[in-house]
């Protein structure tokens, strides 16, 4: 049921309108408020974590047990199908990356780096920066929104894929300090798998030998943020020049894209072959 599940929510998200109908974070967000308005919750930032996310998965996990035994479990499948949903990225990355494209592409490297800092939240203003910041962004956002999600789903199933969306959208909105970081270390910790796996596909579905000499002292390092892994290892998967201003340099940005591409294929096959002979 699981790859058939994974199935469907591609299906969903480039052909329906389902995700954004379903991807409602105002409930949640509401109970963040009211829990950082408690006094202890300052003091407390593993409670606050524990009301925020565990509690949400926990009564997501009762609520399977309780369609396991109605019609045979089949009432699994759409809650599944909801959560894996749910706990994809929000937003749609290549209609955020538009205005970016078109004005780097004209070579106004100016207005770049304003609908960059307006629409993707980068701040470089180096032209040689910029264009690395967005790249990262471009592979940063597809990890997350994707690719981490349907790792901890097909490892451990939904509970999992929506405590990873859970500890995003908290290391995201958090507005107390120490609950934030808590948030942030947490979120570190469920990026290092999944973030290493994406590293080695894009290795064999890119430059493998160029992949190899970026993850040779980086493949198991905890301090290194996923995002910045990732960056490197994409641009050496595609052989990525240096920037330039124009067609050359949007260029690499849908090589990139094509890269993650190849890489999530890559995984649908290997989930296929596990589904069918395991």
């Amino acid at each position: 049921m699981s790859f058939l599940v994974l199935l469907l929510a591609v299906w969903v998200e480039k052909f329906s309108a389902w995700r954004s109908a379903v991807q409602q974070d105002g409930l949640w967000l509401g109970w963040l408020r009211k829990v950082q308005q408690k006094p202890d919750s300052a003091a407390n930032a593993w409670l606050a974590i524990a009301l925020l996310v565990v509690l949400p998965v926990a009564v997501l996990g009762v609520a399977m047990s309780y369609l396991q035994a109605v019609f045979y479990g089949w009432l699994l499948l759409p809650l599944h199908l909801l959560v894996l949903i749910y706990s994809l990225g929000r937003g749609d990355l290549q209609a955020a990356l538009g205005p970016f494209r078109d004005n780097w592409r004209r070579g106004d490297s100016e207005a770049a780096y304003l609908v960059a800092q307006r629409d993707l939240g980068i701040d470089a203003s180096a032209q040689d920066s910029l264009l690395n910041s967005v790249q990262n962004y471009l592979i940063w956002q597809g990890f997350q929104s994707f690719f981490a999600v349907i790792f901890w789903y097909a490892l451990l199933g939904p509970m999992a894929a929506l405590a990873y969306r859970l500890i995003a959208l908290l290391a995201e909105h958090a507005e107390q300090p120490l609950l934030q970081a808590r948030a942030e270390q947490l979120r570190q910790a469920v990026d290092w798998l999944p973030a290493r796996a994406l590293a080695l596909s894009l290795g064999l579905v890119g430059n493998f030998v160029g992949v190899s000499r970026a993850l040779l002292h980086e493949l198991l390092s905890w301090d290194i943020h996923a995002s910045i892994l990732l960056g490197h290892v994409a641009r050496s998967a595609c052989a990525t020049p240096a920037p330039v201003l124009g067609e050359e340099g949007v260029e690499t940005l849908y090589e990139l894209w094509q890269l993650l591409v190849r890489a999530a294929v890559l995984w649908y096959a290997v989930f296929a072959i596990f589904t069918l002979f395991f």
